[in-house]
């Protein structure tokens, strides 16, 4: 009898019985690579990028947002959203004002140009999307998104 102990060492790397096709990182790997090549072709059509990306559609949900906060749902170090927010600045797709109660903060807003970007990726990029969850329903999409959730949240922040 095989016992659940045992049946969940297939998953683990340090395990004899480890099968990397069992391992969810494996997939989880292969399905980011998968899809930032995909996105890196759409958006290289619209002079765009995927930290650009990244951060005006964060923008776009959150409305204005410090860079520190940016840094936190990017997963990115505050120093590497720090330099691409000034270049996107310069390039006309955001705006950066002093938070009025923490003179240390810099708060960051779409301008007209970064809305209207978002609009060119949007259009852009919605067939990966709709291509990507061929097949699945609102129910299996919304479980794995609370399962990636809770996995997530298993991991150490550093």
């Amino acid at each position: 009898m095989t016992t659940p102990k045992k049946r969940l060492s297939r998953y683990n790397p340090a395990s004899a019985d480890f099968k990397k096709e069992e391992f969810p990182f494996y997939w989880l790997a292969r399905l980011h690579g998968r899809y930032s090549m995909a996105m890196e072709k759409a958006l290289k059509k619209i002079d765009m990028d995927i930290p650009r990306w990244r951060i005006l559609f964060i923008l776009k949900e959150n409305g204005e947002s410090s860079i520190s906060e940016i840094s936190i749902h990017a997963i990115a170090k505050l120093s590497t959203i720090t330099k691409i927010v000034y270049r996107m600045k310069a390039d006309g797709l955001v705006e950066t004002n002093t938070s009025a109660s923490d003179g240390r903060v810099t708060q960051v807003s779409l301008t007209d140009t970064g809305r209207h970007t978002i609009e060119e990726i949007q259009h852009g990029t919605s067939d990966i999307f709709r291509t990507s969850f061929k097949g699945l329903t609102e129910a299996q999409i919304t479980k794995l998104n609370g399962t990636l959730e809770k996995i997530f949240n298993n991991l150490p922040e550093d």
